[in-house]
């Protein structure tokens, strides 16, 4: 620009020729006069760009991209995804020819490019909200494909993100996933911000006037964060965490990966997240994990985690089982045809009577499942013995090893049943572990009696008897009385006179 400037100068206001400019500034007449006829500087700008190192990789780029043209947008891979899957193939060349290369690729096919919209940027103080959505992406999971439920949380001010896998969204999976995603972050927002949620809100007023559900609200009231719905329709009030749901796919499920099951998904997972933190913070100058511990105080500090389940009341049936989501859990045998309160948690069925629980499950999800506790179907042995060859709780439950030899040899026995049925009453109050021991007693002594093995495990359990007290040395008398019989006739004649 400051050559143009010369020559402007010297031939319109000295009057110089175009010659002598060309010559005293060392240029050509034709660069001169074009020169002349411009106010900018002119660009030159390569007709074919060179990429040298993309080269040996360009087949490769090309095939991705037509076989991610295929795929549902939600599984199509970025450029920068692309640009990590080549590295890994041994690129060693830039981003930036992969991106030139992506985007010339993407003008030639139609409806790939979109329209960029505009947005108002926001800051957050530390510690004012966090924003949360769920999506859904595509796992193996024991060498099944599955879709999987992704909940999302974005703190707004340190911009430090947590995931978490479910199969599915319901109520107790976003109670769950919050309490996950506070001890990740080492406290709880002062807001919260949602899409209308079902789970989340009961009823959409005029503006943002909103009936949140009522279990929410004590998830709320026990973290002490305020629940904020968005605007229906209007995704740009939590923007960060809805460009966070693309970028997490990009990063972390493109290609698709693979894990045995949910537990080892979600400590990977979390890992992940942690090493995002390691990033640059796009408005500060430090990490997103820096920002974070800066972040951490202002945070409401936890106590202790809320009990994120869902409670409903069911009537056990006459096969002591309780239908929860299309499976069949158990209760104990005394409860049958009674009404129990069961509480339903991410990875836990709980049964509650009286105030008191009363069963326990791990959490099974799919349809038509029967989990059974044995112990639970015990009590009835003692009216219906029979019942321990072809009851479906007893059929494959697992004894330790002594305990199973004498029911495997009591039940060859003529009335069997009934004598394994007795030691396993008995169990319920001694105890599994001396029931084996005194099962192990008996194989020594090659006696596989019932009643043998009763009174082992009578003997192993009764209490143990008091010591016996030394008094010999302690209550003696240090002066013996004297033998009067006269003091025995004297109270004689008082009593008669």
């Amino acid at each position: 620009m400051e050559t143009i400037g010369k020559i402007r100068r010297r031939h319109l206001l000295g009057n110089e020729n175009i010659s002598t400019v060309a010559r005293s500034l060392n240029l050509s007449r034709n660069t001169v006069k074009k020169y002349l006829k411009a106010t900018e500087a002119p660009r030159y700008q390569r007709q074919h760009q060179p990429h040298p190192r993309l080269g040996s990789f360009l087949e490769t780029l090309t095939t991705w991209l037509e076989q991610d043209h295929h795929l549902p947008k939600a599984q199509r891979r970025t450029a920068r995804r692309l640009f990590e899957c080549l590295q890994a193939e041994g690129y060693a060349g830039a981003y930036d020819s992969i991106q030139r290369h992506v985007k010339t690729w993407k003008a030639t096919k139609p409806g790939t490019l979109q329209p960029t919209q505009a947005f108002v940027p926001l800051s957050f103080p530390a510690g004012e909200a966090c924003q949360f959505d769920w999506s859904y992406e595509q796992v193996v999971l024991g060498g099944a494909t599955q879709t999987i439920k992704l909940a999302h949380f974005r703190l707004a001010h340190s911009r430090q993100p947590f995931v978490i896998a479910y199969p599915r969204e319901t109520q107790e999976m976003v109670m769950d996933a919050h309490v996950q995603a506070f001890a990740f972050f080492g406290g709880a927002p002062r807001k919260m911000i949602y899409d209308n949620l079902k789970t989340v809100v009961d009823a959409i007023f005029a503006g943002k006037s909103r009936r949140f559900n009522s279990r929410h609200l004590a998830l709320a009231n026990h973290y002490l964060f305020e629940p904020v719905a968005c605007t229906p329709a209007s995704g740009w009030e939590k923007g960060q965490v809805e460009n966070q749901v693309g970028n997490i796919r990009e990063w972390l499920f493109t290609p698709t990966p693979r894990f045995t099951d949910f537990a080892a998904l979600n400590i990977w997972l979390a890992q992940r997240c942690r090493e995002l933190g390691q990033r640059k913070h796009p408005q500060q100058p430090v990490t997103i994990a820096d920002a974070l511990q800066e972040e951490r105080p202002k945070l409401t500090p936890i106590t202790m985690p809320f009990d994120s389940y869902v409670e409903q009341s069911l009537r056990v049936s006459s096969t002591c089982l309780v239908m929860v989501d299309r499976n069949r859990y158990s209760v104990p045998a005394q409860w049958a045809g009674k009404v129990v309160s069961v509480r339903v948690s991410a990875h836990q069925i709980r049964a509650v009577a009286e105030g008191v629980e009363i069963a326990s499950h791990a959490r099974h999800f799919g349809r038509e499942q029967l989990v059974c506790e044995p112990w639970h179907y015990v009590p009835i042995l003692e009216t219906k013995p029979g019942a321990l060859r072809h009851g479906t709780p007893f059929v494959e439950w697992v004894l330790p090893a002594g305990i199973e030899t004498v029911r495997q040899a009591l039940l060859k026995q003529p009335k069997g049943d009934r004598a394994f049925a007795d030691l396993l009453l008995a169990a319920r109050e001694a105890g599994v572990e001396p029931l084996e021991v005194a099962c192990q007693l008996a194989l020594e002594l090659r006696s596989l009696n019932a009643a043998v093995i009763l009174n082992e495990l009578r003997r192993l359990t009764e209490p143990p008897r008091p010591a016996t007290l030394d008094v010999t040395d302690g209550l003696q008398l240090k002066d013996a009385p004297a033998a009067n019989c006269q003091r025995y006739d004297s109270l004689l004649e008082a009593n008669h006179g």
